[in-house]
């Protein structure tokens, strides 16, 4: 019997098995341990009969199927226990996990780790926790949980700007790390991606009743121009004339709506879920993306133009292909396109959310207007038929109308009295009448 005993850092195995490998992947992944072949579960010794052969194949099993290369965390040796050969594997914690087996890829079922003196299977958590610790933090340079990806948008993209993108520009560009494995960046520009935008218009300026709405999926080139022409579809154009010249305008500065899609997909925060979200309403444009500011950050920084990258390596591809002008000038050229407008978009930022309101350059608030003007009116009555007068424009708007009767009791006034408020504010253009004898009714005239 040997003195030591199956642990967490240690495990027995009788004699060379194929699931050696599972066992140094599990080690690699936690905090190393040694792996004995030539002693039995209890600690007996039995040793190994052909030890040059074993190492052999355990070596070429390991490298075979662990990936990234686990090699240098690996150290074999023997060791000679009561006239027999056992042969000891040292493994150590390695410094890109997860490691997991080739054929599995990063998956529970090719990710392994140890549990007390089992080797068990990976959550998803844990192996997230693993990328992002070896990642340095930075979502863009981990590893990819899947690595059987397509790019035939981005590669279409690539061609039409006439930029080569083959493996050599993958690697120079960040796609595939040193240990040939796509990252979390050639994901997102990966036919596979598995973030979205989402893009609503809604009737009015609340969110109850639909008119259109998408979900753009894919390369993250691809979610841009979709739902860059989406938009623009539902972007009308108002025309004023001067003269004989006639003057369009869009009710969303074409400059402001790329300005905004572009930062809400160059700076949101993938490694956490949810779409970025477009919502247009009547009277304003609203993007909103996950992932408030970076640390030290403010948003009249983000205004003044100082520029912080949250995927460095996205925004320098996107800046490559000319989508990106220049850092930090996005928010200028927003402002300017509100320029003589009377408008300016706005910045709304949470924890957890950032998110830039376009204005419409042509909507004009016509109930409030009218109200302001109504209210205006009222103010030449006197004081007391002015009183009066606000209390029916309160039920008219509530309602929708209001009778004589309705009046007399609301102002606690004769019929005579009533007719005559009622008379007074249809004259001054604030009230219309509909109908006659009992069915008259009074309107707030639009």
């Amino acid at each position: 019997m040997v003195a030591i005993h199956e642990d967490i850092n240690t495990e027995f195995k009788r004699e060379y098995v194929d699931d050696i490998k599972l066992t140094v992947l599990a080690f690699a992944n936690t905090d190393g341990g040694n792996l004995y072949v030539g002693i039995e579960n209890d600690g007996s010794v039995c040793g190994v009969l052909d030890p040059d052969n074993d190492v052999l194949r355990i070596q070429n099993t390991i490298r075979d199927s662990i990936a990234p290369d686990i090699m240098m965390f690996v150290r074999t040796s023997f060791i000679d226990y009561q006239d027999k050969t056992v042969i000891k594997i040292e493994v150590q914690r390695g410094t890109k996990r997860p490691y997991f087996l080739r054929n599995k890829g990063i998956r529970p079922e090719g990710v392994f780790v140890r549990q007390g003196p089992s080797t068990v299977s990976a959550s998803y958590d844990a192996i997230r926790k693993m990328i992002i610790e070896t990642s340095g933090g930075e979502f863009e340079k981990g590893v990819s949980f899947e690595q059987k990806l397509t790019f035939d948008d981005t590669a279409n993209y690539f061609s039409e700007k006439q930029i080569a993108f083959g493996k050599p520009q993958m690697h120079t560009l960040g796609f595939i790390n040193q240990d040939k494995l796509y990252t979390n960046l050639a994901l997102l520009l990966s036919d596979q991606c598995p973030h979205s935008l989402k893009v609503a218009v809604f009737q009015g300026k609340r969110k109850t009743i639909f008119k259109d709405r998408a979900e753009f999926t894919g390369s993250l080139l691809k979610q841009l121009e979709e739902a860059h022409a989406f938009i623009m579809r539902h972007n009308s154009i108002h025309s004023t004339y001067q003269g004989l010249t006639r003057i369009d305008s869009m009710d969303f500065p074409v400059v402001a709506v790329r300005e905004g899609l572009l930062n809400a997909i160059v700076h949101r925060d993938y490694a956490t879920t949810g779409p970025v979200l477009v919502n247009i309403f009547d009277d304003r444009m609203e993007i909103l993306n996950q992932g408030g500011l970076l640390p030290n950050m403010t948003v009249e920084e983000v205004r003044r133009g100082i520029s912080e990258q949250r995927n460095k390596a996205l925004a320098n591809i996107f800046y490559r292909l000319q989508l990106i002008e220049a850092y930090g000038t996005g928010y200028d050229k927003i402002d300017a396109a509100y320029d003589g407008s009377g408008k300016t978009g706005e910045i709304i930022v949470t924890a957890n959310s950032f998110t830039l309101i376009l204005p419409n350059i042509n909507f004009h608030d016509t109930s409030n207007a009218s109200n302001t003007s109504k209210e205006g009116s009222l103010n030449e009555l006197p004081d007391i038929m002015r009183d009066r007068a606000r209390a029916l424009l309160t039920i008219c708007r509530e309602k929708g109308f209001i009778t004589r009767l309705e009046a007399e009791i609301a102002c606690q006034i004769s019929p005579s009295s009533a007719y005559l408020l009622l008379r007074t504010l249809e004259q001054k253009n604030i009230l219309v009448k509909v109908g006659k004898g009992r069915a008259t009714q009074y309107q707030i005239k639009d």
